[in-house]
Parts: C-alpha cells; structure tokens; sequence
C-alpha cells in the first residue's frame, strides 16, 4: 500500500502519520529539536511525564519549544502519557501535564504501561490495577472534553487488551508499541485493527544506537530508492496499514531528513519482514516495571 500521511482514529480525529518522538533526548536539546520538527512542517509531537532526567522535565522543554517555534497549537498533534507512578492520581497527573506543556489541551493522552509503580519507580505497586486506572482516565476524558480530545494506552499486549476490552467504556484510541522490522508484532496489530485502534510504532530504527540502519537488507533498498536507511524505516511504518510512526532525533539535519517518506513496493515491505525471523530483537522490554512480561510472548516473566 502507498504510504500514508494520517491515520484515523475511532473518535473521528485524524493523526498524522509522522510524529516526533522524544524519549532519551538530552536536557536543552529537546526544546530545540521541537522548534525545530515544527518550523519544519512536522504535525505531531510525542513526549511523556516519564522522559525527564533528574535536572529537566521533558514536558516543559517540549512547551518551551513550541512556544519558540511560533506554530499555532490548533495545527499540530500533541501527545503525551500518564507515568507509571501516577496511577493514583489521574486527573492531577493530566493537570501536571498540561501545565508543563503550557498547552489547554491534549489530542491524545496514553495511559505509558498497564503496570502501577510505586512513587519511586523502584518496583510495582501492586495494591493498584491497572484496568481501574483505564477506568479513571475514562471519567476524566468524559468529565474533560476541552482538555483531552483521545485516550488509549501504549506498551500493551493482546492478552492485555483482551483484559482491558473486557471492562473498557471508551475503546482506547491508540496503542503505542515498540516496532521495526526486528520486532514486528503482527498480532497486536492484528488485535487492534479489529477492534479499530490505531498502533504508533516507536523506535523505528531500532532504538539505541539505531541497529538496523545497517542491516543489509534495509541498506540494500535505501540505495534503490536513493534515500537513507532511516527512510525506509520510518517509510516502512508509514506504508503498514494503521499504523503511524515516531522518528526521534535532536539533530536539525536528521529532523528534517526524516520527514521524507517513500511508497515502498510490496516485494521491499516482504524483505523487510524477513528480518524479523533471523534478527528478532526487542529493546524496551516490560520487565523493568515489575510486573514482568506484561503478556508480551517473546519476553519472559523470570
């Protein structure tokens, strides 16, 4: 299929398909980066409570750098989510949320993982569910329709959704997972596209480092297509049926790089499917959170 420029969620909204990511940038470069995507005709931008070193809230560069970019907030796509340890507070965590960016609303607010943690983030709470927290940002998306335009969830698994679909008033808007060509989850896909959830992918190289930006295979069709290896994995996203995708780097010359996506022949999107089965690697693993594998089948509870 071409490669598309939005994809549309079930509350109507339309969500472009190319966003900014901005986990693991650095304090003073992501405010710059943000300027930066949107000058540049970037039309989403996603952070989270969580990217925040103990000397910056990624949140508030994020604002600042909106603010500095001039672009008028009603012509962009922000999303943001609430943090592993704010599962007790939900609407204070959306109001600290919103004040940091300095924005009166939120297109999308995601719920980070299924997985309650203590203040610290040192381990699980497990006094808490998670399917009670999906409860509560229902009723603030309800109670709050100027603040929050969509809620949905990232990180989360089929056998979770199926927990979650169960009890869910509001079918989650998005569900936003790990994906490149090592790591494809074809059957969270699969489970959202039933239920009409739109899937972002992150890290789309690969995540550190950016691995597969020498894979031969991608090599190999970024020199037909004469574009850089980065397109074809972010083009590889876009040219995936629901699926939209977050390219995240603070480089002004990579930023802009990034925004060219390319119509990728069926014959390209099956080479780089292969990868997945002789190079399956996943990155973010759920495990950290103490919850273990969180219902994800390539990752172990031990």
């Amino acid at each position: 299929m071409p490669a598309s420029k939005v994809t549309i969620l079930n509350t109507g909204a339309e969500m472009p398909t190319l966003g900014l990511g901005t986990w693991k940038s650095q304090p003073g470069a992501v405010e710059k980066a943000v300027e930066v995507a949107l000058r540049s005709g970037y039309k989403h931008i996603d952070t989270a409570t969580a990217y925040s070193e103990l000397s910056f809230c990624n949140e508030n560069e994020v604002g600042l750098g909106i603010k500095e970019s001039g672009v008028p907030r009603e012509s962009f796509f922000l999303t943001t989510k609430l943090n592993n340890n704010d599962h007790h507070k939900v609407q204070e965590a959306l109001e600290y949320s919103l004040k940091q960016l300095d924005t009166p609303y939120l297109d999308l607010w995601l719920m980070h993982w299924p997985a309650p943690m203590v203040q610290d983030l040192s381990g699980a709470d497990r006094s808490k569910s998670w399917l009670d927290t999906w409860k509560k940002m229902e009723e603030v998306y309800r109670a709050n329709p100027d603040k929050v335009k969509a809620i949905g969830v990232s990180n989360v698994s089929v056998k979770f959704l199926d927990e979650l679909l169960k009890v869910a008033t509001v079918v989650p808007a998005v569900n936003q997972i790990e994906r490149h060509p090592s790591c494809l989850q074809d059957d969270v896909l699969a489970a959202c596209a039933e239920k009409g959830i739109v899937v972002t992918a992150y890290s789309p190289l690969g995540s550190d480092n950016s691995p597969l930006l020498t894979n031969p295979t991608v090599a190999s069709i970024a020199e037909k297509h004469s574009v850089s290896p980065a397109n074809v994995l972010v083009s590889f996203q876009a040219n995936t049926l629901n699926v939209n995708v977050l390219a995240k780097s603070v480089t002004p010359e990579r930023i802009v790089a990034n925004m060219k996506i390319i119509d990728l022949p069926q014959e390209d999107m099956d080479a780089l499917r292969v990868i997945d089965r002789t190079a399956h690697f996943r990155v973010c693993s759920p495990t950290w959170t103490g919850w273990g594998s969180l219902g994800f089948p390539d990752v172990s509870d031990d």
